[in-house]
């Protein structure tokens, strides 16, 4: 049995089921860490008869699910579905399917877009679940979701998801287009929190890098034309100055609340000695840190793989103090070690402070149980990313006080959509359960934010609005490089006669107006400066759009983005190279400025495929389900080529050599690519050493029904095996080098030649 359902998943669950008998859809937008998962399993567990079609962004999510699940199950408490959606310690027995969910047939949405209509339609399922539907609004995924559910009309859908809003992709809702507005459950975070189902995260707020912004803002100061901006922009630097001298260091910050854990936030050795209920025992510094739970785990939230290692370098600097020997682990979703890097993170019970650094791999899906806080470095203005990363910190089933501590050190409360909007959420929860005379359900009001940089950064908005002041100057200096160039195309270095860096000032516009950097540019300012010829997008801009636009004329002519790196140039741009490099960007993490998530998104939508290889696997794959329901077996010619212009003979020899060279420069296969060829047949030996196994027991057989091997060459077996023609073509070889060969001819009469 699996865990048994919190009161509110529980009647998310009955709204579902009611909802899917009547209008055949049901949506169920939960936050992050409430238990989403749980309820399409307690679903497939109710109903063992039927077969549930579980579609899923990964394989490692939907595995993940299932442990916790199971996990729950086997620990015989009320861990209420969600207990963390997700991740209440590892299974025990790590089968792929509990047995009382052996009637899910699962898909990956990429796998999905890639089955043919036969494939599909031996699914046959009772009712298909799209876990993190909102990801079903990606072109490529979300045709292969149409093709299912246009499929299976009458068959019952339910969704689950934190959001329903794609929010760089036009502000889709996904609830609309893919469930009629058919919302069986709706939850906001701020919600979660104010009913007590998530504890409300203690969220300390600083900045990593105030000594780099102080330095910035020096030499903007420096490079100040007028006087009196430069004088008054100098007191509030040297104001600034002090202020961060005086302000708490990252290392003092995490040693001020890495408190999360046992026990009750406690002084340190030489301050107040309440030790938060343990009393006067703790003797040592060592003590106070595990009584406070100094040694909890902790996500770190990375932009890249160039920033992660950045980061990770910093980590003797700024978790001493906490712990001078913390473990560090990372993770990102193209390294093929992160399963097992992340299985041994959950599973440190170390005494000692946890740390596992991320680029993209838990923002969604998976969590860590017992985590004691997340730390974010990744400044992000998606707020489906911001709310799951700081999800990961927050789960149903903690105890009340046990309070997570979330680390924004990137100012990420600043965004639009950040922690400030969660707090408007709350206040608008609070509003209504009191309007309907539901106090009793309002737990949590608000939650503490600490503010470790509020002066500092008062004095930054200071000075950013003094140097605005200079604004006026630079225009005219860009009316004049208009009247003498005829644009303001300047590079990023030039600089007027009179020492005015305009280049980085026109940049500086185009990123202010972008988002890309802060800054205020009024409306009335970027129409004076469209009036001389501004053009907003920057050349990294232009030389994107320039190669979006061929990617998307050979899509619309090949119907994929599979192009030669040694292809040349298309549509005047050498589009097979471009299209590699991006992928070694999305794999390594690095040039994120460049290929953002909305790129990303716009990429995938005319079929961008960035892991090749996975992709080109499935598709021979496919092809050899295709040969397999033809010819009963995979017995490929070497040289077959199939109707859609596979080359299935050679992709079958290649597979077979990865197989019995693991290890060697081709790509190794997985457990799961090996299973899926077995269920088709395949025969791991050399093709040749089959055939010549299977002729030589056709020529065994036949010697002892008529004590000779006196065949005529025509002579073919009743099933298909040329043995005549096999029996003179080892006659008349010279004697093998294979002496088992040798000897099992000379067995039954065949003797070759002398070399």
């Amino acid at each position: 049995m699996g865990a048994v359902l919190f009161r509110h998943n529980r009647e998310a669950y009955d709204a579902a089921l009611a909802m899917l008998a009547e209008k055949g859809r049901a949506a169920v937008i939960h936050p992050t860490g409430t238990g989403k998962s749980f309820i399409g399993l307690k679903l497939c567990e109710e109903h063992p008869k039927k077969t549930v079609c579980w579609l899923s962004p990964s394989e490692y999510i939907f595995r993940t699910q299932l442990e916790n699940w199971r996990a729950a199950g086997e620990s015989g408490e009320k861990i209420e579905a969600g207990a963390t959606d997700d991740a209440l310690g590892q299974a025990k027995d790590r089968r792929a399917v509990p047995d009382c969910l052996a009637n899910i047939r699962f898909y990956t949405y990429a796998r999905l877009i890639l089955m043919e209509a036969e494939e599909i339609a031996q699914i046959r399922p009772d009712y298909i679940i799209l876990d993190e539907f909102h990801r079903a609004g990606a072109q490529m995924w979300g045709q292969g979701v149409q093709r299912l559910l246009t499929q299976y009309p009458e068959i019952p859908v339910l969704g689950l998801s934190a959001t329903n809003i794609r929010y760089l992709d036009g502000q889709r809702d996904m609830a609309n287009e893919l469930f009629d507005g058919n919302i069986a459950s709706e939850m906001t975070l701020g919600d979660a929190i104010v009913r007590g189902i998530l504890n409300p995260p203690k969220y300390v707020l600083s900045m990593y890098s105030c000594q780099k912004e102080l330095e910035r803002y020096k030499a903007r100061v420096k490079g100040a034309k007028s006087g009196a901006v430069r004088a008054e922009a100098e007191k509030y630097l040297e104001a600034l100055r002090r202020a961060l001298e005086k302000a708490d260091g990252l290392d003092e910050i995490f040693r001020k609340h890495m408190t999360a854990g046992e026990g009750q936030p406690v002084q340190l050795a030489g301050e107040s000695t309440q030790y938060g209920g343990y009393g006067e025992n703790a003797q040592t510094q060592a003590d106070v840190n595990k009584l406070s739970g100094r040694y909890g785990k902790y996500l770190v939230f990375c932009a890249s793989y160039e920033h992660m290692q950045e980061m990770i370098a910093k980590v003797p600097e700024w978790f001493a103090k906490v712990d001078p020997e913390p473990h560090v682990y990372s993770v990102y979703s193209e390294d093929a070690q992160a399963e097992a890097e992340f299985a041994r993170f959950k599973a440190d019970g170390s005494k000692h402070l946890k740390l596992l650094f991320c680029i993209d791999m838990l923002n969604e899906g998976i969590h860590v149980d017992d985590v004691s806080g997340v730390i974010l470095l990744r400044p992000t203005v998606s707020p489906i990313i911001y709310k799951q990363q700081i999800g990961r910190a927050l789960s149903a089933g903690r105890k009340q006080g046990e309070n997570a501590v979330i680390f924004d050190v990137v100012m990420n409360i600043e965004n639009l959509y950040s922690i400030g909007t969660v707090e408007e959420e709350m206040q608008a929860a609070v509003r209504y359960y009191r309007d309907r005379g539901e106090s009793s359900l309002i737990v949590n009001e608000h939650f503490h934010i600490t503010d470790e940089v509020q002066d500092c950064m008062r004095l930054f908005r200071k000075l950013n609005e003094t140097l605005g002041a200079s604004w006026e100057l630079m225009y005219q200096a860009a009316e004049r490089y208009f009247e003498t160039h005829g644009d303001l195309e300047a590079t990023k270095r030039y600089v007027t006669e009179d020492g005015l860096s305009l280049g980085q000032w026109l940049d500086t516009q185009r990123k202010v107006r972008a988002g890309k950097v802060k800054g205020v540019l009024t409306g009335a300012q970027i129409a004076r400066l469209d009036k001389i010829g501004m053009r907003w997008e920057s050349k990294t801009d232009r030389n994107w759009e320039r190669h979006f636009k061929a990617a998307q004329a050979y899509y619309r002519e090949h119907g994929d983005l599979l192009v030669n790196v040694r292809d040349g140039k298309y549509e005047g741009v050498e589009l097979g190279k471009w299209l590699a490099q991006l992928r070694t960007c999305k794999k390594s993490g690095i040039r994120t400025a460049y290929l953002t998530p909305k790129r990303i998104e716009a990429l995938e939508g005319i079929g961008m495929v960035w892991d090749v290889p996975d992709y080109l696997w499935e598709q021979n794959y496919h092809a050899a389900v295709r040969y397999h329901r033809e010819h009963g077996n995979l017995d490929v010619p070497y040289y077959y080529v199939d109707s859609d212009g596979v080359k299935l003979g050679v992709w079958i020899a290649n597979t077979r050599f990865a197989r019995r060279n693991a290890g060697s420069s081709r790509a190794e296969l997985s457990d799961d690519q090996i299973a899926r060829l077995d269920e088709l047949g395949m025969i791991w030996e050399n093709r040749n050493n089959v055939t010549w196994e299977r002729s030589y027991a056709a020529a065994c057989r036949y010697r002892k029904k008529y004590g000779n091997l006196n065949i005529p060459v025509a002579y073919v077996t009743e099933d298909g095996c040329h043995l005549g023609r096999w029996i003179r073509s080892q006659r008349s070889s010279s004697k093998s080098r294979n002496i088992d060969r040798r000897r099992k001819l000379e067995a039954i009469g065949i003797i070759q030649k002398e070399n």
